[in-house]
This record gives C-alpha cells, sequence and structure tokens, in this order.
C-alpha cells in the first residue's frame, strides 16, 4: 500500500534526475510502499524529455512558475499520500534515507538529515570542490543552531504542510518554511540516517551563482526597515574577517588529505567571503548587476 509521496522538484538536468531516480529504486523501502511525483519546472528539453528520462518510476507534472518552490508545491498538489518526503533532483539518496526519514516523523512533526559533498573524481580539488567541502550543506547545524532544515532533504506530514501552507518565492524557501511551521508549534528534528548526497560544484561560476541566489533569498527574508539593513550591513562588513575565523576549519577537515586541497578551500574560502562582502552592499543600496 502506498503510504508516502516522494516529492521531486527539476530544471534543466536530466543527467541529475536520472541519479536521483535511481538511488530512489534502491531504498530499503519497497517501492511499491511510495509514489514519486516529479514536478518539472519547464525545462527547456520539454516534458517529453523529462518523461523519458522517467519512464515508469514516477509521475511528471508540469509546474509552470518559475522556482523550486512553486515546483515543490505543484508536486504536492498532485501527490496522493499523508506523508511527504523531498529531495532536490541533483541529490542522490542512500538507501536507507527514505525508511530514516519516515522513522523520524514518529519523534518529530517536521525533520531533516545529512547533506553528504559528492566528488566523482579522483586526484586534486578546485577551489569550489574544496570549499564545498567543508563549509556546504551543514544540515545538522541548520536544524539544532538555526531552527531549520533544507528543503531538499526534508520530511513532513499532509496536514503539517497544509497547516503552515507552501514554500515561498524569491525568499530563502527552506528558512521560512520552517519557521513558519516552528512559530505554530511543530516539532523540528535532525534524523541522522536520513541522509543524501549532492555533488559538489566545481568552478567558481557555479559556486557564484549558488551564492547569488542564497545572497537573494536571504536578503528577501529581511523586512525593508532601518534596524534589518543595518544588521544586513553589519553581517556584510564581518565577512572578511571570517575569512581568517573559518580557516581553522579547512585545516582540521579530515576530508582535505592534502595541503593542495586545503590550499585550494582557503582560496575558494576567500573567493566567496569577498565576493558576498561585494554583492551584500550591491543589494544594500540597491544596485543592479553589470
Amino acid at each position: 500500500m502506498i503510504s508516502t509521496s516522494v516529492i521531486v522538484p527539476h530544471y534543466n538536468d536530466l543527467q541529475g534526475l536520472e541519479r536521483c531516480l535511481a538511488a530512489l529504486d534502491r531504498q530499503t523501502v519497497p517501492r511499491s510502499e511510495f509514489e514519486i511525483i516529479v514536478a518539472d519546472n519547464n525545462s527547456p528539453q520539454g516534458l517529453a524529455a523529462v518523461e523519458a528520462v522517467v519512464g515508469g518510476r514516477a509521475r511528471v507534472v508540469l509546474a509552470p512558475e518559475r522556482g523550486a518552490g512553486p515546483a515543490r508545491n505543484r508536486g504536492v498538489l498532485a501527490s496522493s499520500c499523508e506523508r511527504l518526503a523531498f529531495i532536490d533532483s541533483d541529490c542522490v539518496a542512500e538507501p536507507q534515507w527514505l525508511a530514516s526519514g519516515l522513522a523520524g516523523l514518529a519523534s518529530f512533526d517536521f525533520c531533516g538529515g545529512p547533506v553528504r559533498v559528492l566528488i566523482d573524481h579522483d586526484g586534486p580539488l578546485s577551489a569550489a570542490e574544496a570549499f564545498e567541502v567543508v563549509f556546504a550543506f551543514d544540515n545538522e547545524s541548520y536544524i539544532h543552531k538555526k531552527g531549520f532544515t533544507g528543503s531538499g532533504n526534508l520530511f513532513t506530514f499532509r496536514r503539517v504542510f497544509d497547516d503552515v501552507g507552501g514554500f515561498g518565492v524569491g525568499l530563502s524557501e527552506d528558512l521560512d518554511w520552517s519557521h513558519r511551521a516552528r512559530a505554530k508549534g511543530y516539532r523540528l528534528g535532525y534524523v541522522a540516517d536520513a541522509a543524501i548526497g549532492h555533488p559538489a560544484r566545481t568552478t567558481w561560476p557555479q559556486l557564484r551563482a549558488k551564492w547569488l541566489r542564497i545572497q537573494v533569498e536571504t536578503f528577501g527574508l529581511r523586512q525593508p526597515n532601518l534596524a534589518n539593513r543595518l544588521r544586513w550591513l553589519a553581517r556584510t562588513w564581518a565577512l572578511p574577517l571570517s575569512i581568517l575565523a573559518h580557516t581553522p576549519k579547512v585545516l582540521t577537515c579530515p576530508r582535505l588529505t592534502t595541503t593542495k586541497d586545503r590550499l585550494a578551500a582557503i582560496r575558494g574560502l576567500t573567493l566567496v567571503r569577498l565576493w558576498r562582502f561585494w554583492d551584500g552592499h550591491r543589494l544594500m543600496f540597491g544596485v543592479k548587476r553589470g
């Protein structure tokens, strides 16, 4: 009997979608007990190309409004089960992911688990890869210290989702949704075995694009008043200092095993923090990107 809906938002990444669906086929939960909804965000290849990759493994629905949040909302609308599991189309679920996340719902109203950075080659890491290995996707810290779980690894009940409302647009959707859920008294938890993998960004343009989106979404969460603008400015001015503060984390990261990789991570850390310092001022003062 189908008791869980797995929601997969997708845009323009057919290769990633294939890997995601293949991993979902390897779950310890019997395939007959969950459905998969792929909500396609108007991929340029067209819906027929997406359906060809999906085959009979999932149901494909069109989510015409741009953004992962609206795609997730469309997936939920098309789903039929009381328990909801969200995973992004570029992520690879470990075999116990679904079983562990659903078990977490016995103790929590919504929960998430680890997101591990995947490196698909041997040899030296690029600055972007090394930075992501150290700093990307610290979902345990997000849950325990910041009160939210990433929406690419999220489990909840339909009644909770319906009460909280759907994901927003133009802001940090996972932070916003989790905070709205907690404001209604719903309990958030961390489930260590509900693990997925996410490929590392490999180049500076890819890493910059990620942080461009995060900067805009984080700034969008703040009401445009003087106090929030001053907080944003203070946070922005702290970014250059954070390079020194976070270098020890690079030097002690167990996944970086060579001096070359550690230097690459420090280079990536410096690039990201100095770029965010510049971009934070651009957002603060409403300067358009060139």
